[in-house]
């Protein structure tokens, strides 16, 4: 009996496929997945089949001991079945994200107030006026109209007292806007003003993507905080449980970086390998993620403190996340919004972690 022959009657008896991993362990649809298992392809070398629940992905890449899959639409959080040689695998559990809100344009993180509603810009082509320049979905995903006069929202963030404000990579400007949609300027002169995030002492850091990490006090004094490599896109930022400033900002790089920048102003590479990275947002072990292609693959990544990183949500489009109520996360695309039973939990305000 020849190698092949040998190898065909050992698969005859051990046919039965065998998952022991799903890498990752989320996805959106449309997201790629890589099954780890054995006796993954049938024995005529055809593909096997993959089903997300009820319903059936398409297999990219197929070999004994690993597949790629496609989560298809329509899929939702459940078991995931290889089917091969007449046999069915072990399920294997697998989490899906769910669409809340769809036909939008966000290009960066969504933004979640006190009582958990998610706001989420229609940002559009620059110099483009949209209909609809933020909306707002509430707690039952209800999706409705929230502000209308402003020219290319890009950020939303939330002071310490739940105070909306909001960049316009527009005119420059950050807006202060009230509950009932009524918009004032709060600063000005902010170049091509993109990712905002408050400071411990609500100060307000704003990126001006061409170069610039620019600091608003609590007076409104305008402050050069940083400065930084100019961005195609924009800057996006969080603070982190140190109180150190994380930026991304793409570039046309295919291995960008994460920037930490210290309170006193001082730029380090945090991470370097990342494929346009965008929105973050840290978890309560300080575990840093983000909206970036890791080795080519689009997702969400964790990079843990110690600077390693790793593919938690498989997803094209990903532009930005908010860590959610319920140990949960909200998910944006660049032409909507979706929903994750994550099992992690977001690192609090600033302001309610110890000095």
């Amino acid at each position: 009996m020849g190698i092949s022959d040998r190898l065909m009657s050992k698969k005859n008896v051990n046919g039965r496929p065998h998952i022991t991993a799903v890498h990752p362990a989320a996805a959106l649809p449309g997201g790629e997945v890589r099954i780890v298992g054995s006796d993954l392809r049938p024995l005529d070398l055809r593909r096997p089949r993959v089903k997300f629940g009820d319903i059936e992905g398409a297999v990219v890449i197929s070999s004994d001991e690993f597949l790629i899959a496609r989560v298809p639409p329509g899929a939702a959080s459940g078991p995931v079945v290889v089917s091969t040689n007449g046999h069915a695998s072990n399920p294997h559990q697998m989490t899906v994200a769910v669409a809340i809100a769809e036909n939008l344009h966000p290009v960066t993180n969504p933004a979640l107030d006190a009582e958990g509603n998610i706001f989420v810009t229609f940002s559009g082509p620059r110099g483009q006026k949209v209909p609809v320049a933020i909306y707002k979905i509430d707690t039952n995903y209800n999706v409705k109209p929230f502000l209308t006069e402003l020219m290319n929202p890009t950020a939303i963030a939330f002071d310490h007292a739940g105070q909306m404000y909001v960049s316009s990579r527009f005119d420059g400007t950050v807006y202060r806007v009230a509950p009932n949609g009524t918009m004032s300027s709060y600063a000005e002169g902010m170049g091509i003003a993109t990712g905002m995030a408050f400071d411990k002492d609500e100060n307000l850091y704003v990126g001006d993507r061409s170069g610039t990490i620019f600091k608003i006090a609590r007076d409104r004094q305008i402050f050069v905080f940083a400065t930084l490599e100019a961005s195609v896109s924009a800057y996006h930022l969080a603070f982190g449980p140190h109180r150190d400033l994380f930026v991304t900002g793409p570039t046309t790089s295919s291995f960008d970086c994460v920037y930490k920048v210290d309170p006193q102003g001082s730029v380090s590479t945090f991470y370097r390998g990342l494929g346009r990275p965008q929105g973050l947002a840290f978890d309560v072990q300080g575990n840093l993620y983000l909206a970036a292609s890791l080795s080519g693959k689009r997702g969400i990544v964790k990079i843990t403190p110690d600077g390693k990183a790793s593919l938690e949500v498989a997803g094209p489009g990903l532009v930005g996340l908010a860590f959610a109520p319920g140990r949960s996360a909200v998910l944006a695309t660049t032409n909507g919004v979706h929903h994750l039973s994550w099992g992690i939990q977001g690192l609090p305000p600033l302001s309610e972690l110890p000095s």
